[in-house]
């Protein structure tokens, strides 16, 4: 690629959003999921209940965020294996405060920040040391498993605060306190990356990252921010498990990565960057928690529910290769 193209297609990227989530696709992801729900209420008369909703979406609100942090970092053609091990971790972090008596709002400020210091750390290695995304986030997903289960010593920290573990269970105008958590971030997310000149940068720095620093891009600062949302993210999600299960356990969201990810590319972001949104993932995490609720209404192996997925995965994958070769 020469100076002068390489030139023009930052300059591009960074003109034009590069949502690249067209209107049909977001239609037919919808249709898909109304579908689901469609087929299930008819399928089983337990689906369509009061309470089995409000399950469906407590469970599938915290996969939701954690796939929109996990967004911004495919959208730079990177990957955070470690989201699962952080929310394990935030539980046992933010249950280690409350145990200690530090106030609620100073414990939930202290784990988020924690968070951001894993992101940093994983824009460190990546920019700093050189060390490929899969690499320096797989290590993190160890060695946070392993220093979780030193801090318990195997164990659990049990959270004692009444209001803290009612969170969870409540809800505000009817609808699950969780599904607010969603709204609360897919609101800024959604202004960030396709209203702000940030999110240009991560569509910019997916598409080349060599043409964005050409065209002024702080590249090393943008990888560092995408990382960053991603663990901060994944610490909120620890926070609402930990409201959830009442307890700290660095042995909790084990592969939760994957269904992250899985959300993510479901909902039509390229695992080959710069393709991406924040409404896709969000409706590609609750077409997995329906199928999982379903299944589970169904009596269906819960094997099923991981061949399913995995299909789905590779159809859009698939369509993703397709789709870039056309263009």
């Amino acid at each position: 690629m020469t100076l002068q193209s390489s030139n023009a297609d930052a300059v591009a990227a960074l003109k034009k959003p590069r949502r690249n989530f067209g209107f049909l696709f977001a239609l037919t992801l919808l249709g898909l999921l109304v579908a689901l729900w469609v087929f299930l209420a008819f399928a089983t008369p337990t689906f369509a209940t009061a309470n089995n909703i409000s399950n469906l979406l407590r469970q599938g609100s915290m996969i939701a965020i954690l796939a929109i942090g996990q967004t911004f970092v495919i959208i730079t053609a990177g990957i955070d294996l470690s989201v699962g091990a952080v929310v394990g971790f935030s539980t046992t972090v933010i249950a280690w405060l409350l145990q200690a008596g530090v106030p609620v709002w100073i414990a939930v400020i202290l784990t988020l920040v924690m968070g951001l210091a894993i992101g940093l750390f994983h824009g460190f290695g990546i920019v700093k040391m050189g060390l490929p995304p899969f690499i320096i986030t797989l290590a993190t997903l160890t060695a946070l498993r392993g220093i979780g289960l030193v801090i318990t010593n195997g164990s659990t920290i049990s959270i004692t605060d009444p209001a803290f573990n009612e969170f969870s269970r409540g809800a505000f105008l009817g609808i699950p306190n969780l599904f607010w958590m969603v709204i609360l971030v897919a609101v800024p997310a959604f202004v960030f990356l396709h209203r702000s000149r940030f999110g240009r940068y991560l569509f910019a720095v997916g598409s080349n990252p060599e043409a964005a620093r050409l065209s002024g891009v702080n590249v090393s600062r943008t990888i560092y921010m995408a990382y960053s949302l991603s663990a901060i993210c994944a610490a909120f999600v620890g926070i609402l498990l930990a409201t959830r299960i009442g307890v700290g356990n660095a042995t909790q969201a084990e592969g939760w990565e994957l269904q992250a990810i899985a959300s993510s590319v479901i909902g039509g972001t390229s695992l080959f960057g710069a393709v991406g949104s924040i409404h896709g993932p969000l409706i590609g995490a609750f077409i997995l928690a329906t199928i999982n609720n379903g299944a589970n209404l169904l009596n269906v192996n819960s094997f099923w529910q991981r061949i399913i997925t995995g299909v789905l995965i590779i159809v859009i994958v698939y369509f993703d290769q397709l789709r870039r070769r056309r263009g």
